[in-house]
């Protein structure tokens, strides 16, 4: 398995609209095990994001997607900064299918 956490900054004020533009665009996504978006409670305008995907092929594979690259043009004039925190490799967890944890 293949998995990221990120951390996403909304311009001033937009922190709302950017979550819904990053939900609409995630749906039926080959290859992703689970991809939650979360509000910082600490902070109005940070975004975190937590994905768990079959592959990292999947993962890239899935920025092709049309549903995909129309989320990213939408969402990116919402976007002050973007950063990649961490990569990782999921091992199992709640919201993961039990085929994905055995292959950890």
């Amino acid at each position: 398995m293949y998995g990221l956490i990120g951390r996403m900054t909304a311009r001033s004020g937009q922190r709302e609209a950017l979550i819904k533009v990053l939900l609409d665009g995630v749906g039926g996504m080959p290859g992703c095990l689970s991809y939650v978006v979360a509000k910082d409670p600490a902070n109005p305008d940070l975004i975190w994001i937590t994905e768990a995907w079959e592959s990292r092929e999947a993962h890239r594979a899935s920025l092709a997607l049309p549903a995909v690259r129309e989320a990213i043009a939408r969402g990116r004039p919402l976007i002050a900064a973007m950063e990649s925190v961490a990569e990782t490799v999921p091992v199992g967890g709640q919201g993961l299918a039990a085929s994905a944890r055995s292959q950890g």
